[in-house]
């Protein structure tokens, strides 16, 4: 047994980015999936001529110094072939006036939002000061949230004078900057930023951290941006995939975790796992970092002892997070009306608000002159995962009419266009991601929930790790590789070893 074996358990965007970087640095990693191909949420699948993105639909972090630049750039692999959205959504706020543009060019930007906003000034001032002193404090390597004197110490490292500036806001929320500026009685602005902060934080904006928010706010605009991916999301995962087995890191598909076992004689993990053929196998390590939703561990622990059943009671505490009705179609391209960009945000009372994304031509997702479209709206889990087949086959079959008529009016096309269709529930993500309930994105980024009262990824568990959507910074596939980067600086810190990625 190597001294320095690790177990990596998920091979979504944060396990392969965490295995990744380990087999980087000689780490004898051992990456185990349950599904039968590398992704996640980010992963696709196939129908016929068409390749569906399964959750994620763009990615933020390819411009230099964005943290997926930055890590393919240490990992010595390309970045996948992508283009950077000129025009990044367009927003219908379903008022009839006209529609938002987020453009990628901030002069753009700046002139669309006073057009829509007038007299908001301020309030995107101050969103633009927060934003860049949070992005200089992330640039330093602080630790989010600290559990012991190195984590700490890396984190007064980061801290400046205009770092303090930013606290007294660090229990706020986007609402309460509208109220500091004077734009709180703006209600198409409110809207505006309810749809907007749902997509990234799961919350509106009086639920949504003033400095979280501030931040996601600034990410379609230059000198950040969000992206598109020739080919398909699954570019993104396959790549790190290979950089892993180049450095030796053993993966294992279809091999489903079922327990985690502190041995105390040796001090190692023993992780248990059911195989595709329905064996059941112990894998040992000293270190696992599980990418899994936390909630996932009070299936895998036991319970055994004080520490353990302190931390699990808090697992058990965690908020509610949300699932998503996902509607996968195909058209032909002359439907969709010309000049629309690739993602759409679509207010709507039921199935509640909608983010689009239309494929673009050759983008290899559709044969030339076809087009998929996916439709995705949150939803509570609990609901679905427990209806009765034959009631749950009804609501399911309800919920894809209601937008697919939402998409048709927006659309302006007949229901026969469609080439194909189907709809996901957080049932079916369940079944594909093995989620708890099928839930998506990780914890809503409230102010009792971001940055330093979020949860940690080092457990207070020895040897236990953990990292994804759930830990600081949050969703998306920039967030939950940032969080794989913390994790892995943790870890390796504690064996004397400083990993540094460079901007």
């Amino acid at each position: 047994m190597p001294i320095n074996s690790v177990i990596v358990i998920g091979a979504g965007i944060a396990g392969l980015t965490s295995a990744a970087l380990l087999a980087k640095e000689g780490a004898h990693v051992q990456l185990l999936e349950a599904h039968n191909q590398p992704g996640g949420c980010a992963g696709t699948f196939k129908r016929g001529r068409f390749v569906f993105d399964v959750g994620a639909t763009q990615v933020a972090g390819f411009e230099r110094g964005g943290i997926h630049e930055r890590l393919f750039r240490h990992l010595k692999i390309s970045l996948p072939e992508a283009e950077v959205l000129d025009r990044a959504c367009l927003v219908d706020l379903g008022d009839g006036l006209s529609q938002i543009t987020l453009w990628h060019d901030y002069k753009l930007w700046e002139k669309e939002r006073r057009r829509h906003f007038p007299g908001t000034d301020q309030f995107w001032d101050l969103c633009t000061q927060l934003h860049e002193i949070n992005w200089a404090f992330v640039k330093r390597g602080p630790v989010l949230t600290p559990r012991n004197s190195w984590d700490l110490g890396q984190l007064l490292k980061a801290l400046r004078p205009e770092t303090m500036l930013s606290l007294p806001l660090i229990k706020s929320s986007v609402t309460d900057l509208l109220k500091l500026t004077g734009c709180e009685k703006d209600t198409r602005l409110l809207h505006f930023l309810d749809l907007q902060l749902k997509l990234y934080s799961q919350e509106p904006a009086n639920r949504t951290a003033a400095l979280y928010g501030a931040t996601v706010l600034q990410m379609a605009h230059k000198p950040l941006g969000l992206w598109h991916l020739k080919g398909s999301m699954q570019n993104l995962s396959n790549s790190l995939l290979s950089a892993f087995k180049r450095d030796g890191g053993q993966t294992f598909f279809r091999h489903r975790v079922v327990s985690l076992k502190s041995l105390k004689e040796s001090g190692l993990w023993e992780v248990q796992v059911i195989t595709p053929d329905r064996k059941i196998l112990q894998f040992q390590s000293e270190e696992v970092v599980c990418t899994l939703p936390p909630q996932c561990l009070l299936n895998l622990l036991p319970s055994e002892g004080d520490i353990r059943k302190s931390y699990l009671k808090q697992l058990s505490q965690l908020p509610q997070a949300s699932g998503a009705l996902v509607f996968y179609g195909a058209l032909e391209r002359s439907a969709i009306p010309a000049g629309l960009p690739s993602h759409i945000q679509l207010s709507a009372e039921a199935p509640g608000p909608l983010f689009i994304s239309i494929s673009r031509e050759g983008d290899g997702r559709a044969p030339l002159g076809q087009a998929t479209v996916i439709a995705s709206a949150f939803t509570s889990t609990f609901e679905w995962c427990s209806l009765p087949d034959q009631k749950y086959q009804k609501q399911k079959r309800l919920m894809q009419v209601a937008m697919t008529r939402l998409l048709e009016k927006f659309l302006e096309i007949p229901n026969h266009q469609w080439l194909h269709q189907e709809m996901a529930t957080p049932r079916s993500f369940a079944r594909w991601t093995g989620r708890p309930h099928g839930i998506v994105g990780g914890l809503g980024q409230n102010p009792s929930q971001y940055g330093p009262f979020g949860l940690s990824s080092r457990t207070p568990l020895k040897g236990l790790w953990l990292c994804g959507d759930c830990i600081h910074p949050g969703e998306g596939t920039a967030g939950v590789s940032q969080s794989a980067l913390l994790v892995i600086r943790q870890l390796l810190a504690q064996r004397g070893v400083d990993l540094h990625v460079d901007y």
